[in-house]
């Protein structure tokens, strides 16, 4: 065991954001933590490497076992290039490379002395089998690997920190951890700003890591690739699930289920407490009213289950075009673009139809987010045409959010550009992406990264446009809203163009692949399952598909499988539900029926003879107080007794009330 954490405790400002945690993890485990934004990931990160302290709780760590933490704020050296500033991780290696260099010189210069060169010689031989053991003489070598892996180039390398854009910082940062090599890695969010091919060679890099490693992150394919194990954090609580993501997603929903059930059942018993409560109230009599307070007792100490989260409580996304454009949304002729005499992309040609749902692939700094901004007009083309169709009416989302006043409320943001909604519309709406209360008056500044997602999103979701561009959508979201953002654009009738490392939104989204190869487009006309397919294909010529010429082949199977996947999930989910409710046989299930009816007429009767007996003993009090009957012993005696055997009759029927009462309860826990 390198890792234990028991019974850890946060809280802030009153709020319990981790409670009673607890995991431990073994040298070699891959540990992804997920849960949705704001669920306290990040915060059991910075507990675990010390930043932070819990409230409650111990976190374990051997002696001698050292942590790296890639936060997602942390910035490298200014001054430092990139490659010195990812060597610099192995200061201690170099050192030592550099004393042993100069006890080289040194015995050099003592040949003559032999009892100073033995001296020399035997420290020589300490540090080098040192050297050697850790790896030493590979130092550069692996530095180059691992900026080549996480898409530098050499001709980067002397490039000042100060310099790289806020992504570039991220992947060096990255870089210089994991060449530091810690016995623990604790990753939040390590494929923000990474392309595909860097993400894939990280995938092959911890799969390998001989240490533990931690991850934080929404990248479903990443972490299918990775993890063994999954701590899911929910309201607060965390369970651990062993086995990757998919194993994870799918345990995880047979789970809610069940707690959905026991939180319904839970409900439904306090619901049916509380009405036995209330009927043997209303019966007013000593008796019944001592066993309708022994039932409230019974109810105060009853366990409350918890209800999970739902999906009614994720934000809530739908796009809707104002108005239709014309079969033909956007056309493209010989598009080329550089910057600073160095070309991005040259002769790309497009034909973009309704409906399509485009993803633009390819390596960081190739030029996918240049085009984006081509086609919305925020740049210009160095040669080529571009031209839309009719009644195209545009929207893009933008991965840094420039399009958001960092001075505005949430709500001014909203109000400022659309100002024709009420208070009350502006609330609602910011009510489905989960900003309530308070949240819609906080600066827009001061918000994260997915709460400035959700803003951007919710303005889109206003615009109504027919063409939505966006780049890189998924960038902080949580899982549960890239689900919901999925749906919406598979269910979206206009058309979508958009830039995105995230394989598996990809995977749910795309009709259509663009990748950018060697300065042109490459087309795939499916989703990323279907591109693998076709680029492991060694009949696939891509050079056939330069130049966005569609490529004109068949979808392989994998595509027209995936295609399918949302009505086979449907059709599989039924066939278990009638599996399930097919465990009984028509004879039994009729039996039961026949039994539940039995059990419900008897108390329905039992509630009949109730009511009539209490208007009879109500009707014979009433008829004691006239004055004939009053001053009538014979009568008064007479009356007296009928009423005594009532009361009698009316004591056993409560009896059997609340007898037949318990044999529903127990007939409705027994069937489930």
């Amino acid at each position: 065991m390198i890792l234990s954490v028991n019974g850890l405790y946060k809280s802030y400002d009153g709020t319990d954001i981790l409670k009673d945690i607890s995991f431990h993890i073994e040298e070699n485990d891959k540990l992804a933590v997920t849960g949705v934004n704001g669920a306290g990931k990040s915060t059991l990160l910075r507990q675990i490497t010390g930043e932070e302290e819990p409230d409650r709780g111990e976190i374990v760590i051997p002696k001698g076992v050292t942590i790296g933490y890639l936060s997602q704020d942390i910035e490298p050296d200014p001054q430092s290039s990139i490659y010195d500033e990812v060597l610099s991780a192995k200061a201690e290696l170099l050192s030592m490379e550099e004393e042993i260099r100069q006890l080289e010189k040194e015995m050099d210069e003592a040949s003559d002395d032999k009892e100073r060169l033995s001296g020399i010689f035997e420290r020589y031989n300490r540090l080098t089998h040192e050297f050697e053991r850790e790896d030493g003489y590979a130092i550069r070598s692996n530095v180059t690997g691992i900026l080549k892996g996480l898409g530098f180039t050499e001709d980067e390398y002397d490039k000042k920190a100060a310099a790289l854009s806020g992504g570039q910082k991220t992947r060096l940062a990255l870089a210089k951890i994991l060449m530091s090599a810690p016995d623990i890695l604790l990753l939040d969010e390590p494929t923000n700003h990474l392309d595909i091919g860097s993400v894939s060679w990280l995938e092959c890099f911890l799969k390998g890591y001989r240490g533990a490693v931690i991850i934080v992150s929404h990248d479903r394919y990443f972490l299918d690739k990775i993890a063994n194990k999954v701590l899911d954090i929910e309201s607060g609580r965390a369970r651990l699930y062993i086995g990757n993501y998919t194993a994870f997603a799918e345990k995880k929903a047979e789970l809610r289920k069940d707690m959905m059930k026991a939180y319904l059942n839970n409900q439904a018993e306090i619901r049916h407490q509380q009405e036995v409560i209330e009927k043997l109230r209303r019966f007013n009599r000593e008796k019944s009213i001592k066993r309708a307070e022994s039932r409230e007792k019974m109810l105060s100490k009853m366990e409350k289950v918890e209800k999970p989260f739902d999906i009614d409580d994720a934000m809530k996304l739908h796009f809707a075009p104002r108005r239709q454009s014309g079969n033909d949304v956007l056309t493209a002729s010989g598009l080329s673009k550089g910057f600073d005499g160095k070309p991005l992309f040259s002769g790309v040609d497009l034909d973009v139809k309704r409906g399509e749902k485009l993803a633009i692939i390819g390596p960081n700094g190739t030029g996918k987010t240049t085009l984006l901004k081509i086609i919305n007009g925020m740049l210009k083309p160095d040669c080529g045409e571009l031209s839309y169709g009719s009644r195209v009416e545009t929207a893009y989302y933008d991965q840094e959010h420039h399009e958001l006043c960092p001075d505005n409320t949430v709500f001014e943001e909203i109000s400022d550009a659309y100002p024709d909604m009420s208070n009350t519309e502006i609330r609602n709406l910011l009510a489905s992406f989960l900003f309530t209360g308070e949240d819609v008056f906080k600066r827009v500044g001061d918000l994260s990264g997915g709460e400035k997602g959700r803003l951007s999103l919710s303005k889109l979701m206003l615009s109504k446009a027919n063409l939505i561009l966006l780049d890189e959508p998924t960038n902080h979201l949580d899982i549960t809203s890239k689900e919901i953002l999925e749906e919406a654009i598979r269910n979206y009738e206009g058309t979508v163009i958009y830039v995105s490392h995230d394989r598996y939104f990809i995977n749910r989204t795309a009709t259509r692949i663009l990748e950018l190869f060697e300065g042109h487009f490459v087309n795939y006309i499916g989703n990323y399952d279907y591109y693998l397919e076709k680029k492991a294909d060694p009949d696939f010529d891509s050079l056939k598909a330069v130049s966005g010429s569609l490529e004109k082949s068949t979808p392989g199977p994998s595509f027209r499988k995936n295609t399918g996947n949302e009505g086979a999930e449907e059709l599989r989910s039924y066939i278990r539900s009638e599996e399930s409710r097919q465990k009984l046989s028509f004879e039994q299930q009729k039996q039961r029926k026949q039994r539940l009816q039995k059990i419900r007429t008897g108390i329905a009767a039992c509630e009949k003879e109730i009511h009539g007996l209490e208007q009879k003993i109500f009707e014979l009090d009433e008829l004691m107080t006239h004055q004939e009957i009053a001053t009538n012993s014979a009568k008064l005696n007479e009356i007296s007794s009928e009423k005594e055997g009532l009361e009698e009759k009316l004591s056993a029927l409560y009896e059997d009330w609340e007898k037949r009462s318990e044999e529903l309860e127990a007939f409705m826990e027994e069937d489930g």
